[in-house]
């Protein structure tokens, strides 16, 4: 991968501000597309605080995974179980698609009560 081009920063804020034509400002800058243009330009005003920094995804940010246990079981993480308020009798439907699996939930099995028959009848 090739070395990334050091722009001066401030020089670019103060062009963009100025109102210069993006295909100077390349020239200036030795860039070869807009889209370089363009991320040097994002890159710059958040290194100057002007608006908030991109957060990459880290390892704790990122989706937890769901794996398969040795008896072919679901094993869904405890963190997930309880965000999603997943109970112990919950019960899921699984559909496949191109994309892969997904679970809906179903609502839960209707409780019968059993009533006493009375002695007298």
């Amino acid at each position: 991968m090739p070395k990334k081009k050091a722009i001066n920063e401030q020089l670019l804020i103060r062009m963009v501000q100025e109102g210069l034509a993006a295909k100077e400002m390349m020239i200036r800058l030795g860039l070869k597309t807009s889209t370089q243009l363009k991320v040097a330009y994002a890159n710059a005003l958040m290194n100057a605080g002007m608006v908030p920094v991109l957060r990459t995804a880290n390892r704790k940010d990122r989706i937890p995974r769901i794996k398969v246990n040795k008896r072919g079981s679901l094993v869904i993480p405890r963190k997930v179980v309880e965000d999603l308020e997943i109970g112990e009798e919950d019960r899921f439907e699984v559909s496949e698609s191109k994309a892969g699996l997904s679970l809906a939930k179903l609502p839960p099995r209707p409780v019968t009560v059993l009533r006493k028959r009375n002695a007298e009848s």
